[in-house]
């Protein structure tokens, strides 16, 4: 191809390379995926260079795709620019934003955020699963998802951890349980209460798990009464006297306000933690994803644990 020809195809390219999957990319584009390939191909050939690794279905871009991408994204801009200085008409962003998060972002952070975000971009939709840490990063890790709210940071070549805000485990009883009278208690003496847990896979309990080792303990010799996939249920078990749980603040942040729970501080147990947003490096963000993350960046480590948990480390301190 002459150099003062324009390169074909880089809105094509783009939906591939955000989408991770030719056929998703043909589906926004209203095309068959034979002409999404025929395309990149085209573009491929244009360029002398592989564009993309294909991989059991889904695609991502190889170095040259990836410094292509950076400058069909600039193209693509001056594009939308144009037409807005010419025509006086602002594009509406659109599009999809699918996120996976664990229980506390999923289910006491996400909603009050994405109510906001929304107010900013009414058209983007927004798809939301909400399950335990690993799975949420599982998602991510395949693509399903394109951004993850967790709650615990793991080693992991390609996936990329940024700091949301800060949460704080506490345990917490009914009202009217034995613990209630008590201000304080060690962990061998939280050991000989019946203790509901999250399951295997959950950030919370990744947590108390490694507070334990700290301690030289671990959950082996706790009494595990129940292991529970929500902190819904977890709540509910322990109000029905099931047993005593250690769950985020975040989560019993009501029911400590409302007298159903009281939070009991267990000396030696070091439970505060970070919540993370996080994103695969190897794929590019679409356009919802790249504002939702600025959005994030703006209200991270705003989201402190409740007002409650500061005062009473403090009404702690003074004793």
């Amino acid at each position: 191809m002459p150099d003062d020809v324009q390169l074909p195809h880089l809105e094509t390219f783009s939906r591939a390379a955000e989408a991770s999957s030719f056929s998703a990319a043909a589906r926004t584009l209203g095309l068959s995926q034979a002409a999404v390939s025929q395309r990149i191909a085209t573009l491929e050939s244009a360029l002398g260079r592989p564009l993309f690794q294909r991989r059991g279905g889904r695609v991502l871009l190889t170095e040259a795709g990836h410094k292509l991408y950076a400058y069909a994204q600039r193209i693509i801009e001056l594009h939308r620019e144009a037409r807005r200085q010419i025509t006086g008409q602002a594009m509406l962003l659109s599009g999809e934003l699918v996120l996976a998060a664990s229980s506390v972002p999923g289910e006491h952070l996400l909603p009050a955020l994405l109510a906001e975000f929304r107010q900013k971009y009414p058209h983007v939709h927004v798809r939301a699963a909400v399950s335990d840490s690993m799975a949420a990063l599982a998602q991510v890790e395949r693509g399903e998802a394109t951004i993850g709210l967790v709650g615990r940071k793991i080693d992991h070549p390609h996936l990329e951890f940024r700091p949301l805000a800060s949460d704080e485990l506490v345990l917490v009883a009914p009202k009217g349980h034995a613990l209630c009278r008590r201000k304080k208690l060690s962990i061998s003496q939280l050991a000989s209460y019946p203790l509901v847990l999250r399951e295997v896979g959950s950030g919370m309990r990744h947590c108390l798990e490694r507070s334990l080792e700290q301690a030289g303990l671990s959950l082996a010799e706790m009494r595990v009464a129940l292991e529970l996939g929500s902190n819904e249920a977890i709540k509910e078990a322990v109000l029905r006297g099931a047993g005593v749980a250690v769950l985020s603040r975040h989560a019993v942040q009501r029911e400590l306000q409302m007298g159903r729970l009281r939070a009991i501080a267990v000396s030696g147990l070091n439970c505060r933690r970070e919540l993370y947003v996080v994103i695969d490096r190897r794929r590019v963000l679409t356009p919802p994803a790249r504002l939702f993350l600025v959005f994030l960046e703006n209200h991270a480590l705003a989201i402190a644990p409740p007002r409650q948990a500061r005062s009473e480390r403090r009404r702690g301190k003074a004793l």
